[in-house]
This record gives structure tokens, C-alpha cells and sequence, in this order.
């Protein structure tokens, strides 16, 4: 495969499979030499990107549903350090707001407080469990 750009003699090639452009028809500035090529190219270079917002959307579920199991159950307080040994991973979260003695944080539509690496409560958006 070629370089991006990289001519063989004064000839410009494909990005993607190196092949001469003929510019017989169609745009003089073409960088690939059909469909198939683009696409490929394209798609290659999104996968990374795809892959992180994947791994990103994979860690706020995993909140998400330790957050929710936790919120079906009466519980009072509960040490950060025991919602991570449940597999929390507390850099993760989808909104932030911070107070001067608790921290709210969002997880979807899921809000917990977090006073002191203790999470103080946690409520769903229309509704206040205690």
C-alpha cells in the first residue's frame, strides 16, 4: 500500500491499494480509484474511533446497572471503595456538578452524591429514593 498522496513518477495513486488514477472521467483531484477503495480506507480509519466509544458506552452500562441495582435496594450509605470492588469504575460518568461538601454525578438518567467517597444517595430523574 502507498502513502497518501504519493505519485509513481507524475502520476497520483489510490490511498488505498496503490493503484494509478486514471482521470479519464470524473474529478482531476480523485484519491481513490473506485467505491470498494474509499470505503475501505474509510472504514479502516474510523475503527479505532468506533472501537473506543464502544469501550466508553461498555464501562457507563456497567455503572449504569450496578448504580440502578444498587437504587432498587434500601441502602443508606456506601463506600466508593466497595461500588469499585463491584466493578464501578468512578472516572466514568456523564454529567458533573459540584457543590461545596457533595459532588452529584449523572449516569444516564441516574444521579448519585458522592460526600466524602461516600455515595450518599442515589435517585433516578422523577424520582427521589432516599
Amino acid at each position: 500500500m502507498k502513502k497518501p498522496m504519493e505519485k509513481q513518477g507524475d502520476e497520483p495513486v489510490c490511498l488505498e491499494c496503490g493503484d494509478v488514477l486514471q482521470y479519464g472521467s470524473g474529478r482531476s483531484d480523485r484519491k481513490f480509484c473506485c467505491d470498494t477503495c474509499k470505503n475501505r480506507f474509510h472504514n479502516r480509519n474510523m475503527q479505532i474511533s468506533r472501537r473506543y466509544r464502544q469501550r466508553i458506552t461498555s464501562v457507563l452500562e456497567r455503572n449504569y446497572d450496578i448504580l440502578d441495582s444498587l437504587r432498587r435496594t434500601s441502602f443508606r450509605n456506601i463506600p466508593m471503595d466497595d461500588l469499585e470492588n463491584m466493578g464501578f469504575n468512578k472516572t466514568f460518568f456523564t454529567s458533573y456538578v459540584r457543590c461545596p461538601s457533595l459532588e452529584t454525578y449523572m449516569c444516564f438518567d441516574i444521579k448519585y452524591c458522592v460526600s466524602r467517597g461516600t455515595v450518599t444517595s442515589i435517585s433516578k430523574l422523577g424520582m427521589e429514593i432516599k
